[in-house]
Formats: C-alpha cells, sequence, structure tokens
C-alpha cells in the first residue's frame, strides 16, 4: 500500500487548505484513514481520521473540531482534510496514515494503530 498525500502550503491566520491522501496497491473493503501532524520540537498527535466498514466514523481532535472536516472520495481510497480558519498553532508536517485492520474507537487516534505512513506535507500558517 502507498499513500500519497498533497495539498499543503503556506496561508495566512484565517485561511483554508485542503489535504488530499490517496492509497493505491490494493483494494480495501475496509479501512481507516486519517491524519497525524507534528510540529517542531513536539510529539506527533493526532488530528482526524475517518473509518470505513460498509458504515462511515469519523473522529477529530478537539483542537481541530468544528474548523477541520475529513471526508472520503465514494469512488477511489481516497481522504480529504479541509481545514478552515487556520491558526498558526496548525503550523506543522501532516502525515497520512491508514490501518487495513478493523480498528476500535479506542485505537483511532493512536499512530501505533496505522501500518500505512505518506511522506507528510508541510502546512504553514503564518501572516
Amino acid at each position: 500500500v502507498q499513500l500519497q498525500a498533497s495539498g499543503g502550503g503556506l496561508v495566512q491566520p484565517g485561511g483554508s487548505l485542503r489535504l488530499s491522501c490517496a492509497a493505491s496497491g490494493r483494494t480495501f473493503s475496509r479501512f481507516v484513514m486519517g491524519w497525524f501532524r507534528q510540529a517542531p520540537g513536539k510529539e506527533r498527535e493526532f488530528v482526524a481520521t475517518f473509518r470505513w466498514n460498509g458504515g462511515t466514523s469519523t473522529y477529530y481532535a478537539d483542537s481541530v473540531k468544528g474548523r477541520f472536516i475529513i471526508s472520503r472520495d465514494n469512488a477511489k481510497p481516497t481522504v480529504y482534510l479541509q481545514m478552515n480558519k487556520l491558526v498558526p498553532e496548525d503550523t506543522a508536517v501532516y502525515y497520512c496514515a491508514m490501518s487495513t485492520l478493523g480498528l476500535i474507537t479506542s485505537q483511532v487516534r493512536r499512530g501505533e494503530s496505522y501500518d500505512y505512513w505518506g511522506q507528510g506535507t508541510q502546512v504553514t500558517v503564518s501572516s
């Protein structure tokens, strides 16, 4: 499985960006795909994730709830992260991650639950 992330960049506070993560390499009957981020000098943290197992579930970190929206392309294993009302604290390298296993709710926010990772895309929020 390969994950290709894109969409990062430089944006002013209050602006928006959309990240994309496309998976390839096999077909998926179920998956969990989402985003983590790591700011300089900080540990990696969970941002948001999308779980597909016939039905859909989404999960968000408290710091982004109400500002970020994660969604899926129904035609292919691609997940989007629409980031609105960005603040400087959102500056980080954003990593796409995927699990092809059936994660339970308590697992979806933990990075070690994911077995595939993308290359990271830089998001910088600055005036």
